[in-house]
């Protein structure tokens, strides 16, 4: 039994939180839960070796991702990258079809370019992620049932 920080509430060992406050008992080392980083699934070596080849998709658009798939070594990092450079330009197409159907229209060119920017960012996001070593999923992309 231990006593809680916070409130001296007498809580059991095995628990994380008090149960009367909330407050965490194991020193404030308590780690949020993020479903959508997907790094701890990935070997060390693996991400410092492929980090170049998990920037090609991204920085290279269809070009880099056949580049990407041809030079891998059956690296897990690297296919999660092309997965998510993937749905990046599957994306992009798809906004680029309706975009041409819809061209008369005013509103519809203005919010592709929104869109446009937006899936930029995303991979500039994504580039950044693999600068630090990580594996984490992008917004709004995530949310894409397909290539999972």
């Amino acid at each position: 039994m231990k006593n809680c920080p916070n409130c001296g509430n007498l809580c059991d060992d095995a628990v994380a939180f008090c149960n009367q406050c909330g407050t965490p008992l194991n020193g404030g080392a308590y780690r949020a839960y993020d479903p959508a980083d997907h790094t701890a699934e990935f070997e060390a070596e693996d991400i410092s070796q492929n980090k170049v080849l998990a920037m090609l998709p991204y920085l290279m658009g269809w070009i880099g991702i056949i580049i990407a798939l041809l030079a891998v070594d059956n690296s897990k990092y690297v296919a999660f990258h092309v997965k998510q450079a993937l749905k990046i330009q599957v994306v992009t197409i798809l906004l680029g079809i309706v975009t041409a159907l819809l061209v008369w229209t005013i509103i519809v060119p203005i919010a592709a370019g929104v869109c446009y920017i937006i899936l930029f960012v995303l991979q500039i996001m994504a580039f950044f992620q693999i600068c630090c070593g990580k594996a984490k999923e992008l917004p709004i992309i995530r949310g894409l049932g397909f290539l999972k």
